[in-house]
């Protein structure tokens, strides 16, 4: 139970009414800052705008998935004017109060740390981003199904990177009958592509890989498919590039090449935004509990 323990929820997209519901279930005083437009009001939460007076006494701070951009934007699907969290909200927190993210670009990290306030990256967790690799492995195969005209069946398929949805898209697509190839850098991903009964490659091999592909399927986050990988594509290759923001991929030389290549990070939110909210919310409910549970034993 959460009885006592006061959350606060900043801006955020679908996946956020499951968590907020989670912590309402689980007794909660809970804020909503940023979800004006929500239709529904939960009962037993406030909407609440941002301000430093309504941070002053929070336990848990959570942010959507992206905790801010490079700025100190948090973007939210449910409020049509801009949220910013900047020096001045950060030093209204209690240094007690635990702020909870899925990633965190530097603008907020540097904001925290300056004010020693802990920080959780729930994706930096095998066990969030095992669960979220199940959504974003399925609307990566309807994101491939919609822009090619063949079967995944039979076709020549590529996935770059051997993580969490690397290896739950490679297993997916060699069980639907694709002809798949996993490249990947570590000797023991190699092995574990090997053992899987799929085809392995050293990255460094990818300009020769990438000659027959029919679909490639990104999971890098850094850039992969330069100009000189696309190059050697068929024209009608499809990338789906599936890394967090800017992707993998020279996305002006594919399009000046006529290679068709689209960014989809946080599929998860978008194809299955309650089961990809149950799971944070489990987590979440989980940590939260477990950080006031060790505040009173510290005391």
């Amino acid at each position: 139970m959460l009885t006592g323990i006061h959350v606060a929820f900043v801006g955020g997209d679908m996946r956020q009414l499951e968590v907020i519901k989670r912590c309402i279930q689980l007794d909660a005083s809970v804020t909503l800052i940023g979800f004006d437009n929500l239709e529904s009001i939960f009962t037993g939460a406030t909407k609440k705008p941002l301000t430093c007076d309504v941070l002053k006494d929070v336990d848990a701070l959570v942010l959507p998935m992206v905790g801010t951009d490079d700025h100190g934007i948090v973007e939210s699907i449910f409020c049509s004017k801009p949220l910013q969290l900047v020096e001045e909200h950060a030093d209204a927190l209690p240094q007690s109060c635990v702020v909870y993210t899925g990633m965190a670009k530097p603008y907020l990290k540097a904001l925290l740390a300056k004010r020693q306030i802990p920080l959780v990256e729930l994706l930096d967790r095998d066990d969030v981003a095992i669960y979220n690799s199940i959504p974003t492995m399925e609307g990566a195969l309807m994101m491939a199904i919609q822009n090619t005209d063949i079967t995944i069946h039979g076709s020549q398929v590529i996935v770059l990177g051997l993580g969490r949805v690397g290896m739950s898209l490679a297993r997916a697509l060699h069980a639907l009958g694709a002809r798949v190839r996993v490249g990947a850098k570590r000797p023991e991903h190699i092995a574990r592509i090997y053992e899987m009964g799929i085809t392995p490659f050293h990255l460094s091999e990818l300009k020769q890989q990438v000659t027959n592909a029919d679909i490639i399927f990104n999971t890098i986050p850094h850039l992969i498919l330069t100009a000189e990988v696309i190059a050697q594509m068929p024209q009608s290759t499809f990338i789906l590039d599936l890394a967090s923001k800017p992707g993998g991929t020279d996305f002006r030389f594919a399009e000046r090449r006529g290679v068709k290549a689209l960014l989809a990070p946080g599929l998860p939110g978008i194809v299955a935004p309650k089961t990809a909210g149950q799971i944070l919310a489990n987590t979440l409910s989980r940590l939260i509990a477990e950080q006031c549970a060790n505040r009173e034993v510290s005391a």
